[in-house]
C-alpha cells in the first residue's frame, strides 16, 4: 500500500479543531468513566480508504481507545462489512466519531471511484490518472485515495510539474517559446502542453517538450494524434487525453493508444461511501 501523507496529522488536527473545538459539549453529559464499544460498517460496496486518519482521530482525542480493523486498507469490501471495532472512554467514542467517518466515508469514495476507472482499463497499457480539482486542504489525503483505489497521480501541484496551458501560451506568444521559457527554468520536471487541434500537437512535438495533453479530442482525432506522435522525429512523447470522460467512453478512448486520460471527477465529484458506527455503552 502507497505511503500515506506526510500531514496526516496537520490534517487530522485540524478537522478536530474544526469540529471539537475548545471540549465536546455533548459528549460531557456521559459519565467520565463509562466505557464503551463500537462497530463500523459500510452499507454498501467499497474500497476501504482512511484507516490511518481513523487511527489517528482517536490517538489525538485519546490513545487508550483500541481499534481492531477488520479489513486491509485499499480492500474491496461487499455492503454490510464489519470494518472494524472501538473500545475506550464513551466520551472519547462519541467525540471522535464524526471526525473519523468524515476521513473514512470521503477517503474511501475517493478510492471507491478510482478503482471503477482502473477496472475499466483492465489489460490496457493506459492509465487513469488525477487532477488538481481536489477538496482544499485535502489534496495528499485524496491523491493517496486514488492510489489506493488502483488509480495514478498527476502532479501533485504547481511545485512538482508543468503544464502549459491556452493562457501560458497567450503570455509566451507562442507553443515554443512557453516550452523554451519552461526549459529555461533549469529545474528537473516534466513539461507537459495542453492542445487543442492536432496542429498545436505538431508545434509540441516540435518544440520538445515531455507531455501533450489532448483537450477534449474526438477519438478519430486521438487515433490522429497517436500515429503522429509515433511517426514524428523528436517523438514519441506521453500522450494525456482529457475532457468528456465517463465510465461509458473511457475504455473507447484509452483503446486509441494514449498513455493516460485524466479524470477531474475522481476528486471532484466525490460521493462519500454510507458507513454506520453502531455504539453499545457499559454501566
Amino acid at each position: 500500500m502507497s505511503a500515506t501523507p506526510s500531514d496526516l496529522g496537520q490534517q487530522v488536527a485540524r478537522a478536530l479543531a474544526e469540529d471539537v473545538g475548545a471540549g465536546d459539549l455533548t459528549a460531557a453529559l456521559v459519565p467520565a468513566g463509562r466505557m464503551g464499544s463500537a462497530t463500523l460498517i459500510t452499507r454498501e460496496p467499497a474500497v476501504v480508504c482512511g484507516q490511518a486518519w481513523v487511527d489517528e482521530v482517536f490517538r489525538q482525542i485519546d490513545p487508550s481507545v483500541r481499534i481492531a480493523w477488520n479489513v486491509s486498507e485499499g480492500a474491496s469490501v461487499p455492503a454490510g462489512q464489519l470494518l472494524c471495532r472501538l473500545e475506550g472512554s464513551a466520551r472519547s467514542l462519541l467525540t471522535g466519531e464524526r471526525t473519523a467517518l468524515n476521513f473514512l466515508q470521503t477517503l474511501s469514495g475517493t478510492a471507491t471511484m478510482a478503482h471503477q476507472y482502473a477496472a475499466v482499463l483492465d489489460g490496457l497499457p493506459c492509465r487513469v490518472l488525477d487532477t488538481r480539482k481536489t477538496i482544499p486542504g485535502l489534496r495528499l489525503a485524496q491523491k493517496y485515495a486514488v492510489r489506493c483505489g488502483g488509480g495514478s497521480n498527476h502532479r501533485m501541484g504547481l511545485y512538482d510539474g508543468i503544464l502549459v496551458k491556452e493562457n501560458h501560451i497567450m503570455a509566451a506568444g507562442s507553443i515554443a517559446a512557453a516550452v523554451a521559457a519552461a526549459r529555461s527554468q533549469g529545474v528537473s520536471v516534466p513539461v507537459e502542453v495542453e492542445v487543442e487541434t492536432l496542429d498545436e500537437l505538431r508545434q509540441v512535438l516540435e518544440a520538445g517538450a515531455d507531455m501533450a495533453l489532448l483537450d477534449e479530442f474526438s477519438l478519430d482525432d486521438l487515433r490522429a494524434a497517436v500515429t503522429m506522435n509515433r511517426a514524428h522525429p523528436r517523438g514519441p512523447i506521453k500522450l494525456e487525453a482529457s475532457g468528456n470522460v465517463s465510465l461509458d467512453t473511457l475504455r473507447g478512448i484509452a483503446e486509441t493508444g494514449v498513455d493516460f486520460i485524466s479524470v477531474g471527477s475522481l476528486t471532484k465529484h466525490v460521493r462519500a461511501v454510507d458507513l454506520s458506527m453502531r455504539f453499545e455503552f457499559g454501566a
